[in-house]
């Protein structure tokens, strides 16, 4: 059952909203969005047919517009002479954020330019949902989906990999297993969660060491979300002194305090202190 809500503002600003919509249940909209969206004069949508099922729950009768990759360019003028005349446009995708890897970039732009005011009404994002299962560092880098070509994704995996971060992308089904060979290449020793149809009936996370990631038999149904983890750290060589690091410090310790070499030893690598400082003690003690 849908709970009718009002907001305590009278009138609603015109311009253009960006209303974010599910990634999969229904349910999860907030109130305020369906306020806007029944408000709107006109609601552009990626796909009128997807975007029904969802505004006839809510029972939103505003007219549609067709607005999607193929005649955002074309609809553009269209859309601002409806700004400019003071009508009240929403823009929503499929699933999710708007403009977020889909349509809406030109349109923002051009609003900017006309002065026209582009308001956010924030909610459901599948990239924030599944980083924040992931158990990964909250310090994301978020790609978008993969290109088409070969040559140029396995460009963009040489890229990422150096980053010491959570990498989030999107990926068709269809692809996951033309990437994996890559993935194992470069990101060995890493984590990864892959989420499917995510807040769905069949909805499933799939958590690995990115080294035991295997081909999938089966075709996988549902957009994929992909996290990998920041780099891990490499405990066993943080906790031993190499012989370069000794004879090293062999030298320092003639002219420099144990405090001192601790600090210089331990800025330039990630090995603790008190293996420093014991080592340390070690050569005092020979003496």
């Amino acid at each position: 059952m849908f709970i009718n809500f009002k907001s305590d503002n009278k009138e609603t600003k015109k311009g253009l909203y960006l209303v974010s919509t599910p990634i999969g249940n229904l349910g999860d909209i907030t109130f305020r969005a369906v306020e806007i969206l029944k408000k709107s004069d006109f609601i552009l949508c990626e796909d009128t047919r997807i975007s029904k099922n969802l505004l006839n729950k809510y029972e939103v009768n505003s007219k549609l517009i067709s607005y999607h990759k193929f005649n955002e360019k074309k609809n553009l003028k269209n859309i601002i002479q409806l700004l400019i005349n003071g009508s009240i446009v929403s823009l929503v995708s499929d699933a999710g954020t708007p403009t977020i890897s889909d349509p809406g970039a030109i349109l923002i732009r051009e609003c900017i330019k006309k002065n026209i005011e582009v308001i956010p009404i924030p909610g459901t994002s599948s990239v924030v949902t599944a980083l924040s299962i992931s158990g990964f560092s909250n310090k994301f880098f978020f790609y978008g989906f993969f290109p088409e070509r070969k040559k140029d994704f396995t460009k963009d995996f040489e890229i990422l990999s150096k980053l010491n971060c959570s990498i989030v992308f999107f990926i068709s089904p269809k692809k996951i297993n033309k990437i994996i060979p890559f993935l194992n290449e470069e990101f060995a020793g890493r984590r990864i969660l892959i989420g499917r149809e995510m807040t769905k009936y069949y909805e499933e996370f799939i958590r690995l060491e990115i080294g035991k990631l295997r081909l999938f038999d089966n075709d996988l149904k549902g957009e994929l979300t992909i996290v990998i983890s920041e780099k891990e750290s490499d405990k066993k060589s943080s906790q031993i002194l190499s012989e370069s690091d000794k004879v090293n410090i062999k030298k320092m310790i003639k002219k420099l305090s144990v405090k001192e070499i601790v600090s210089v030893i331990s800025e330039s690598k990630k090995i603790p202190k008190k293996i420093i400082y014991d080592y340390c003690l070690k050569l005092k003690n020979e003496k």
